[in-house]
């Protein structure tokens, strides 16, 4: 919308429209206002790890480097760790992201992210291939949850299964279970260790688990892709957030889209850790709900969705860059189940706005946006 503008009262969003704007209206200049940012994936934990792990050939090198580092620790403890989470939550923010999917097992984040001004969910993570009584290990995730919650009011909360290799079949289909209305997220068909793993029960995924002391000889090879497995495991339910996806199948995507899930990108992460690239114009043209994400500073130099929105744009040119823009805003805001008040510019909505100055000169505002926007041209408004 050319020359447009915003009323804003009370922190909601009361008129949009363009032409003549409001008396004593703020002039913002040669500016694209934008819904706030939504990074609908992402591992705050992880940001100690930044520049430690470098870009992998396979899926298994990079998780091979990523567990010893884990095994070795932040040198700093978890001082260094929070301190890390807090740097990488403030980068996010200055770069137009309002509302995030943070995948969390330790818990630690939703402190960080209050103080960062950012909303969204808190994926309680967990992981045990061969765990004893599902049951209680749920029943004690969503007791965690509980006692972070109350201090967190602008964030909902999740307890999530890993992946399909790393968590059991009861263990996952118990998550599934006590989710209630909560959101859900797995990684899912990401690699092809996943897929030998899954298909035959062999490959570099057996052997860590081996390795890890946690493989067990009553785990039934499902000989299946992995949107099958979990959903014969009931994990599909919809609004499930099913992240990477590089290595499904056309009727696995079509059956995603048939349960109402919503596919989480993260290009970058995916050839950072040697995954190969998403088939993001078969997400599109199949018509499954497309959130983006930027993973980890493990994988990924920043977290900043302009930045993957470049990297998206380049592996899908066919792919309209507005709609680019509606997965980074009004699908993403959906994802987090947060569509009531974020994600477009609406009447009734939070006034939670990202504005990026554009040059003069440039004629095609969206193909500027999700061409590769500088930081310094982004900057974050927020009606109290």
């Amino acid at each position: 919308m050319e020359h447009g503008w915003v009323a804003v009262t009370d922190g909601r969003v009361t008129g949009v429209g363009n032409g003549r704007p409001p008396e004593d209206a703020d002039d913002l200049g040669s500016v694209a206002l934008m819904p706030g940012l939504v990074n609908a994936h992402t591992h705050l934990e992880l940001a100690w790890m930044r520049g430690r792990i470098p870009p992998a050939a396979s899926m298994d090198e990079w998780m091979q480097g990523m567990l010893r580092l884990r095994r070795e620790g932040a040198p700093g403890g978890e001082p260094e760790i929070v301190a890390a989470m807090a740097r990488a939550a403030v980068e996010m923010r200055a770069a137009g992201t309002v509302l995030a999917g943070d995948i969390s097992n330790t818990l630690l984040s939703p402190r960080v992210l209050a103080e960062a001004g950012i909303g969204g969910v808190v994926f309680h993570e967990l992981l045990g291939f061969n765990a004893a009584d599902p049951a209680r290990l749920v029943r004690e995730a969503w007791e965690r949850v509980a006692r972070v919650a109350r201090d967190a009011p602008n964030l909902t909360f999740g307890v999530v299964a890993h992946a399909p290799y790393s968590v059991s079949p009861a263990f996952i289909t118990e998550i599934a279970r006590s989710a209630d209305s909560t959101p859900l997220s797995i990684h899912l068909g990401e690699s092809p260790e996943e897929i030998e793993f899954l298909r035959t029960g062999r490959g570099p995924i057996r052997a860590t688990l081996e390795g890890l002391g946690v493989w067990t000889s009553t785990w039934r090879v499902p000989a299946c892709d992995p949107v099958t497995y979990v959903g014969d495991l009931g994990y599909l339910q919809p609004g499930v957030l099913v992240v990477h996806g590089v290595h499904l199948t056309d009727d696995a995507v079509e059956r995603l889209r048939r349960a109402g899930a919503v596919l989480v990108t993260c290009p970058r992460s995916n050839v950072w850790v040697g995954a190969g690239l998403p088939r993001l114009s078969h997400f599109y043209a199949a018509r499954l709900p497309v959130a983006i994400g930027t993973d980890s500073l493990a994988s990924a130099p920043t977290l900043s969705v302009f930045d993957e929105l470049a990297e998206a744009r380049r592996i899908a040119p066919d792919v309209a860059p507005g709609a680019l823009l509606e997965s980074a805003t009004r699908v993403g805001a959906a994802a987090l189940g947060r569509a009531h008040d974020y994600g477009t510019i609406t009447p009734g909505k939070r006034a939670a706005f990202t504005a990026v100055d554009v040059p003069d000169g440039i004629g095609d505002v969206e193909e500027y946006l999700v061409g590769g926007v500088p930081p310094a041209a982004v900057r974050v408004m927020i009606e109290a």
